[in-house]
């Protein structure tokens, strides 16, 4: 029986309890296993009528109790569901549906469907209110089989033309598994929970990782509470009040900025005491006097600020890219633990997870049982296993120089400790080649910086090609020289090469509407270089660049 089957089964055998919920502010709005049930038997029928089995189906829709009823719609017809991004420019959406050549694309709304027809006069387009009008159907789900492609998922383009990955069924058969099993031995380390685990979750469905947390709340039989705006999201947070839920590295550098600009608004025992208890957690081996700081911390000061950050939180869980370690660490002296799991669009979202309780601030765990770890050239990870995605949607070329005599070439570079713990360095393709010669991984230098210019929300390490390294930093209340004595406290550790001697202030945030970030928050590096290209230049033309200055 697939993952599909399982899903339905689920459904039935909890017709009363709520399996999808929708945060609006301070309200929910749910659909119990019977509701989405007949959400789901509705949609089949407008299916039926547009497409046969194996036809590629788009799914453009923010997410929703809908978006889920017609993920399961679409897979119950025996279609190969492509979701996509919502908010993603209309032009690029629709290059993405020319290269899958869907037979059916299902939009949420007609404001949508206008954004496609622009560029697609004669998409084959239907909205969520005219696919749930249909009369419902009772038929089972399509017999799935092992070997049959179930979805393509584009990745997010940030080297390069978006590329369709191809998941067969069983990639997410061998993956909702081990998802489920690490969930559930997350949540025991906080004792018995009452009823479901309480999950909450912002990120697009649309992406490899985000539908993995979705269909591993189906395969449990567990409810999953959903973010509708995103602008709102401290107070749907609030509301859903979740035992955890996923992130991607800039929220929680976000939570812990604005948490500490609060805290150096507090009277000076405050802040005098936040101190002594931050120093004291970074020591190895605290002394009587460490301990007692910490504990008073957390009695006065800590205790609040996690229950503002979520009350009920058993613990998070990151990914997308790397998480500071620093950051890791402060999440950790708060009482909150930070799980990291790495994996890549084609590794069916995850290649390796922490293990609680034995965690290692910047480093993002073990392979999974069953996935084949090493590395290769250059110290590019490679990957092996039931995982591994089957191909390139139409790009046989590009599937053959994603491998290297079977092993995945995940174009990350990293480091691997004697126990198996791996460590992201930084993308391969990122690194910077300065006129010295030398190779820099441009992510560590950002994480370190963030953590050194106090109100830096933002960085990126520019240089390849130059003679030395700078950076684009923004923070909202940014000073001067918050930014000089960041850049003189990282720079001050660091060999000449990596060191970064210029940078230039942001006036506007890096968003996805702009284009700089993809939608899951990482970087589009090229773009960014090419928006800011005067500002780069003329940081590089002002004299005097041996000592680290800003703009």
């Amino acid at each position: 029986m697939s993952f599909v089957h399982t899903f339905f089964a689920r459904m039935e055998e909890h017709p009363t309890k709520p399996l999808v919920r929708e945060v609006h502010g301070t309200t929910r709005v749910d659909s119990t296993g019977r509701q989405l049930a007949q959400l789901v038997a509705r949609a089949r029928s407008g299916i039926r009528a547009r497409g046969a089995v194996g036809d590629r189906a788009v799914l453009l829709a923010p997410n929703a109790i809908r978006w889920v009823a017609c993920d399961l719609a679409l897979l119950a017809e025996g279609r190969v569901v492509v979701p996509m991004y919502a908010r993603q420019d209309p032009a690029e959406l629709v290059a993405m549906m020319h290269d899958c050549s869907p037979t059916l694309v299902v939009v949420a709304t007609e404001e949508l469907a206008e954004g496609v027809r622009q560029h697609w006069p004669d998409a084959p387009l239907v909205t969520f209110e005219e696919l749930f009008a249909h009369p419902p159907t009772e038929e089972p789900p399509h017999p799935w089989r092992a070997d049959d492609d179930v979805t393509i998922i584009y990745t997010s383009g940030t080297s390069g033309t978006p590329k369709g990955v191809v998941y067969t069924v069983a990639n997410v058969d061998f993956m909702l598994p081990k998802t489920a099993e690490a969930i559930a031995s997350m949540m025991a380390l906080g004792g018995p929970v009452d009823g479901d685990d309480k999950v909450f979750h912002y990120l697009p469905f649309c992406f490899a990782g985000s539908r993995i947390v979705l269909w591993t709340c189906l395969l449990r039989g567990n409810g999953i509470m959903v973010s509708t705006d995103l602008d709102n999201l401290a107070q749907e947070l609030g509301t859903a009040a979740p035992h955890y839920f996923l992130n991607v590295p800039m929220l929680l550098e976000r939570i812990k900025a604005g948490v500490e600009k609060n805290l150096r608004a507090q009277p000076a025992p405050v802040r005098w005491l936040v101190r002594r208890a931050t120093t004291a957690y970074a020591r190895q081996q605290r002394g009587r006097r460490d301990r007692l700081a910490l504990a008073l911390a957390h009695r006065l000061v800590f205790a609040e600020v996690r229950a503002r950050i979520g009350a009920d939180l058993r613990c998070l869980i990151c990914g997308s890219a790397p998480l500071a370690s620093g950051t890791q660490r402060w999440f950790q002296m708060l009482g909150i633990p930070v799980y990291q799991v790495y994996g890549l669009t084609e590794t069916t979202a995850i290649v390796t997870m922490d293990r609680p309780p034995s965690v290692r601030a910047g480093r993002v765990g073990r392979a999974l049982d069953g996935v084949e770890t090493r590395l290769g050239e250059g110290d590019e990870l490679l990957v092996r296993g039931p995982n591994v995605f089957d191909r390139y949607w139409e790009r046989p070329e590009a599937t053959a120089e994603a491998f290297d005599d079977g092993w995945f070439r995940t174009g990350d570079q990293a480091e691997v400790d004697p126990d198996g713990t791996w460590r992201i360095v930084g993308r391969v393709k990122n690194l910077l080649v300065p006129t010295s010669g030398h190779n820099v991984a441009p992510e560590p230098l950002e994480q370190k910086l963030l953590g050194a210019i106090d109100g830096a929300e933002q960085v990126v390490v520019v240089g390849h090609g130059r003679p030395w390294l700078g950076a684009l930093v923004y923070g909202e209340g940014l000073t001067d020289a918050a930014l000089q004595a960041g850049l003189e406290e990282v720079n001050a550790a660091l060999p000449h090469y990596r060191r970064v001697r210029r940078a230039h202030r942001l006036p506007t945030a890096l968003t996805i509407d702009d284009g700089m970030l993809t939608a899951n928050r990482k970087l589009r590096r090229r773009q960014i270089e090419l928006h800011y290209a005067s500002a780069i230049d003329a940081m590089y033309a002002r004299k005097g660049a041996e000592r680290a200055s800003t703009k």
